[in-house]
């Protein structure tokens, strides 16, 4: 289960506040994961030198096929416009046909707190599963 250490791209400002997303992903098949693993090492040389970035990490669970990310940003306007450059933006349209189902959490933690421990991110990411499935649950009915 490969690991990207977390690394700090951009220096944090002392006593601001990060704008923090973690993210899971999980494949369809197993023979889609040396793509997405491929697509994925892309997207993480671009966050290493995205503008506003504080820090990130990519976990991948290459036998069951599941992927997360991790990363730490200014704020909100930069992390999206990460996700809107490219080749961020293609890769993601890209592998969308690959995915089985992706979950995405959003906080803001003080920047004395970074990095973010990958047990706290996966806590909230499981917490953000167990949201969506009951709106998806309660807008079925």
């Amino acid at each position: 289960m490969p690991t990207l250490p977390w690394v700090k791209p951009n220096p944090a400002r002392p006593h601001t506040t990060a704008f923090v997303m973690a993210s899971r992903f999980e494949v369809r098949s197993l023979k889609d994961v040396p793509r997405f693993f491929l697509k994925s090492l892309s997207a993480w040389r671009q966050v290493r030198k995205a503008p506003g970035v504080l820090g990130a990490s990519l976990e991948a669970q290459l036998t069951k096929g599941v992927f997360f990310t991790l990363s730490a940003w200014e704020g909100r306007d930069a992390l999206y416009a990460y996700a809107r450059a490219e080749p961020h933006r293609s890769i993601m349209a890209g592998l969308r046909s690959t995915m089985r189902e992706s979950t995405f959490t959003f906080w803001e933690t003080p920047v004395e707190r970074l990095p973010i421990d990958w047990k706290e991110a996966k806590r909230r990411i499981d917490e953000q599963a167990r949201a969506d499935a009951a709106d998806s649950g309660s807008a079925a009915r």
